[in-house]
């Protein structure tokens, strides 16, 4: 007869009472099966919510609170903004002759041209910068044309005090360079006409900026579409579930949402001759916040307001000589914030003058719920708030010196030119522009090609959703912005 043998082997007990790994079930094999490491020998405690280690991880809104979004037809965006009211000149010079009532004019429109507007008779300020010390004069003659402009401009003058010049400025026998002349009237001879009078055309200077296009994309196979994880998964934006792939698509939106904003902030111009200006594709770049205020702006290094009161107040002193808007929002990182703190800590009540919320309709409740705090210095109005981008570590956070401490942005609106339009009109200081028209919207697009996901474009077993936006920044009296730098 034959003997059989079990097929699953054979009862061995131990001598024992003891715990084996052969008195369980196994989920693991030699041969190394596709369902090794599937599952532990004992039931694991998983914890089926995810954990958002880095809390709410997206950086845009910034925009939304400053400015507003507006569509555009072009491939570039041009305005024009109103130079000073006043006439007045820099880097003026006279020459060594103490007797020599003769001043020239700097160029103001460029290499070896001047637009000489002052005219005989007007009454002007000559001042030296450097010292304090000035002197008022009567002009009794101009020359260089204040409508072609020449290569030198000069005007000659008569003092109201009896000193020459140059002892006044104490450098008889020197040439006087660096002073500032600015007219502050007129004085005429009884019976006398007018005809004499130059006649002063405003200049406008015109900025444009070009919109780039930005994308991005996720894919992801069908038969991932159709996979059950163990773990719930949520979003930023309130979706959950047990499928991973809604977790991937949402964070690539959120993620491209963040991109329209940080290019709007980062952008830069290719410059003439640069790496981007010399590639065969036309990639001409977009001019960011950063870029707009580092080169029509105020630049501010190494502020430190932890020092006091009068490194802030330096500040309220150059924006009297620009448009003196008297509400501003300060975008900070966490390091010049608490510099800030410590500056109004160290005054009575942490305020000068008290608080004050006019932005926000007078009401403290909207600014804080927004995550402003409210103070008053001077004349101005101030809404300081951190800053996520700066503080970020995937960003220009967490970094030693990241170049950039923070950005005065003042409220409201301005005034300028479209030339598009052709008229004046009102615009935030700062404002995004997308291309746009009846037929097409590039604000946000968002479309899924594909065959899985409920698209049937082609027969790829897959669903692409894609993302794209056109856009640009226009930042409108960029003198009026202060960007606060640490290099």
């Amino acid at each position: 007869m034959a003997n059989v043998s079990p097929q699953f082997g054979s009862i061995k007990p131990s001598a024992k009472q003891q715990v084996l790994s052969t008195n369980y079930l196994q989920f693991t094999d030699s041969a190394g099966a596709d369902f090794a490491d599937f599952a532990q020998q004992y039931l694991p405690e998983i914890y089926e919510q995810e954990v958002e280690r880095y809390g709410n991880r997206t950086l845009s809104g910034f925009l939304r609170m400053v400015g507003a979004e507006m569509p555009m037809t072009s491939d570039q965006v041009i305005w024009s903004e109103q130079n000073r009211l006043h006439v007045a000149y820099n880097d003026v010079s006279k020459a060594a002759n103490n007797t020599d009532l003769t001043f020239t004019l700097n160029s103001t429109l460029g290499p070896n041209y001047v637009d000489n507007t002052i005219s005989v008779n007007d009454t002007i300020v000559v001042m030296q910068p450097s010292t304090g010390l000035e002197v008022k004069a009567l002009v009794t003659g101009s020359a260089g044309s204040n409508s072609a402009g020449s290569a030198t401009a000069t005007i000659t003058v008569a003092t109201y005090t009896g000193a020459n010049l140059s002892t006044t400025f104490g450098s008889a026998g020197n040439v006087l360079a660096g002073l500032k002349i600015f007219v502050y009237g007129s004085e005429y001879r009884k019976g006398t006409g007018d005809a004499d009078i130059k006649s002063i055309t405003p200049i406008l200077t015109q900025f444009s900026n070009s919109p780039i296009i930005i994308k991005d994309r996720y894919e992801i196979n069908g038969s991932d579409m159709a996979q059950i994880g163990w773990i719930e998964v949520a979003t930023e934006d309130g979706t959950s579930g047990y499928l991973w792939y809604l977790k991937a698509e949402s964070e690539t939106r959120l993620r491209f949402e963040d991109y329209l904003e940080m290019a709007m902030v980062e952008g830069e111009k290719a410059a003439a001759g640069s790496g981007v200006a010399g590639l065969a594709d036309k990639i001409n770049g977009t001019e960011g916040l950063f870029a707009a205020v580092e080169s029509r702006g105020n630049v501010l290094n190494n502020f430190s307001a932890a020092a006091g009161l009068g490194e802030f107040d330096s500040i309220l002193k150059n924006l009297d000589t620009q448009g003196a808007i008297e509400e501003n929002m300060l975008f900070l990182n966490r390091g010049t914030s608490l510099d800030i703190d410590d500056m109004l800590a160290s005054i009575s009540t942490g305020m000068q003058g008290g608080t004050a919320f006019g932005l926000f309709e007078n009401s403290e409740e909207m600014a804080l719920n927004l995550g402003f705090t409210g103070f008053r210095r001077g004349s101005y109005d101030f809404y300081k708030t951190d800053w996520k981008y700066l503080n970020d570590a995937s960003t220009r956070g967490a970094v030693a010196v990241s170049g950039i401490d923070g950005v005065l942005i003042p409220a409201g609106t301005s005034t300028v030119y479209d030339q598009i339009l052709g008229s004046n009109i009102r615009r935030p200081f700062l404002h995004v522009r997308y291309r746009a028209s009846q037929t097409e919207d590039r604000r946000m697009k968002s479309w899924i090609t594909g065959s899985a996901g409920g698209a049937f474009t082609t027969d790829v077993d897959s669903m692409v959703v894609h993302f794209l936006s056109e856009r640009c920044l226009c930042v409108q009296g960029a003198n009026n912005f202060v960007l606060f730098t640490s290099s």
